[in-house]
Parts: C-alpha cells; structure tokens; sequence
C-alpha cells in the first residue's frame, strides 16, 4: 500500500519527465492493454466491436498536461504491480487447485473401487461420513487418521485448560475487585459519615465561636468604656497638676535625684532641729532647762562613779 501510494504521489521524481514523449508512450500502452483486456472479455460475450471505440477514447490527447501524465503513469506503475502480484497468486491458487482436483479424484476413485462411494454408502454411513467430515473441518485437521484427531483433541483439550485457567484466573481477579469495590463502598461510606459529622460539628463549633466572641465584644466594649473614662480621669488628673509634654521620664528620673540628694542634705539638720524640739519656746526658760539637763548629768556620773568605788572597794568581788 505505502509502494502504491508513492507511485501515485505526483511529486515523486518521476514526474520531473512526465512530460516527455516517452512518458506519453507508456501511458498510452497502458491505456491500450487495459482495453484490449475489456475488448477480449466483451469479445467473449460477443460485443467485441465496442472495444474498437473504447480504444480510440482510452488515449491521451494532442497535448496532455504533465500533472495528468505524471498521475496516469504513476496509476499505471501501481496497476501493473497489482497485476503481476495478482497473476504470481492466482497461478498458485490455480496450482493448489489442481493438485486438491486431483487428490479428490484418486481418492473418490479408491473409494469407488472399495464399494464406498458416496451415492453407495447408506443414509447412517453418509451422516457418519459427514459428521467425520464437519468435526474434521472443526479440528482443521485434512485426513481421518486417527492419530490426527487425538492430536487436535489434545490441543483442543489443551486449549480448552488454557481458557478454563485463564476464566478462573479473571473470576478470581473480579472477585477480589469486587471485594475491593465492597471495601472501597464501605470505606466511602464511613468517610461520609464522618464528613457529615465534622460539618456538624464544625457549625456547632463556629456557632459557639460566634457566642464566645460576641460576649468578648460586649466585655471588650465596656473595658474600652472604662479605659477610655480612666483616660479622661487621667488627663484631667495631669491637667491639675500641670503636667506637660516637655516633662518625660527623663526628667522626672532627674527631679527624683535631685530630691534624694536634698533629703540626704536636709536629715541632719531635721535631726537637730528634732532634737530641740522638747525645748520651751522661751530663751529664758530654755536656759533653765539647760542649766537642769546639766545638773542632771552631772548627778548621774557623781551617781555612776560613787557605784564604781563601792565596786572596787567591796571584798570578794
């Protein structure tokens, strides 16, 4: 087919010198076969003078176009190579024939001779011998050996295992599909369940969500109420007591320093000042008061030193 096919391909090099007279020559002895065989065939049927007219039509004209030159001669090619394949099959169709004719006739004339021939043979012998014949055709098997039928019974029988084997095999391999297919339906089954479970679960989640969150709205509302009441509360705060931009932690970190370090300067004379705070008011009296003080201290280490004579003077000790 792919041979025939490049033949009739008019860009094939041949082509190139369609145009020639040479090309011409052959297309139109082609031409002139092909009607010479149609003449012969209606020759046959005794209509041979329309093969004359055929013949005058069937040829190319005084100026043929070389496309239509290259198609036909590629159309020739192909026909004459089908025509030789044909002949070289038909002549060893024919051959086989003759040799089939000719063992068919040796064997009917055996058969004559032996008193079995088919128009001698009883009604049960002819359906036997045809019942042979079928089941031989069956086997296809070409004589009635007996060797020959239990060779093609054995393959048949072989052939048949091989088809029971290869049926249990598929029953097997569709019964495990159909159990996959079971388990996959069930497993399918259980996953929608479950998906219908975790959706209701979701919408029970998202619908407690949405609870928990409007009630931490209406919480957050009111903490943002009160923050924004202690803000106010807290500027109005700062606004008494002048408190500005200017004055950050910075600075504030400064004036504590400061004032640690004045309290430090100021404790002793609070000390003091603590200490003269059971004086009268009066100098006079304060005066006085001094003049006892003293007095009194002055009893005190009279007192402390007579205790310490008495101490060292007493025996034992």
């Amino acid at each position: 087919m792919d041979h025939a096919a490049e033949l009739l391909d008019p860009a094939a090099p041949a082509a190139a010198s369609a145009s020639s007279s040479a090309a011409v020559a052959e297309v139109n002895t082609w031409l002139a076969s092909l009607v010479a065989e149609a003449g012969g065939g209606a020759g046959a049927g005794g209509r041979g003078g329309a093969g004359g007219g055929a013949a005058a039509e069937l040829s190319l004209g005084p100026d043929p176009t070389p496309r239509g030159v290259a198609y036909l001669r590629a159309l020739a090619a192909a026909s004459q190579a089908r025509s030789r394949a044909a002949g070289i099959a038909a002549a060893g169709l024919r051959a086989q024939a003759s040799e089939y004719r000719a063992e068919a006739a040796r064997l009917r004339e055996a058969l004559e001779r032996a008193g079995l021939a088919r128009d001698a043979l009883p009604p049960p012998a002819a359906a036997a011998a045809r019942a042979v014949a079928a089941v031989a055709n069956l086997l296809a098997i070409r004589d009635t050996e007996m060797s020959s039928f239990v060779v093609a019974s054995a393959d048949l029988s072989l052939r048949r295992a091989e088809v029971e084997e290869k049926r249990d095999r598929v029953h097997k391999e569709s019964k495990a599909l159909l159990d996959y297919t079971r388990k996959a339906i069930t497993k399918l089954t259980e996953l929608k369940k479950m998906l219908e479970k975790f959706k209701n679960d979701v919408e029970k989640q998202q619908v407690e969500q949405m609870t928990d969150w409007q009630t931490k709205l209406v919480m957050m509302d009111s903490k943002e109420r009160q923050y924004i009441l202690q803000v106010s509360n807290y500027k109005a705060m700062l606004n008494r007591v002048g408190y500005t931009p200017e004055i950050n932690h910075g600075v504030l970190m400064e004036m504590a320093e400061h004032k640690k370090d004045l309290e430090r300067k100021t404790k002793p004379i609070a000390d003091t000042l603590r200490s003269y705070q059971d004086l009268p008011p009066d100098k006079a009296l304060a005066a006085l008061a001094i003049e006892d003080k003293k007095r009194q201290y002055a009893a005190a280490e009279k007192y402390l030193e007579d205790v310490l004579q008495s101490a060292l003077t007493t025996p034992g000790l």
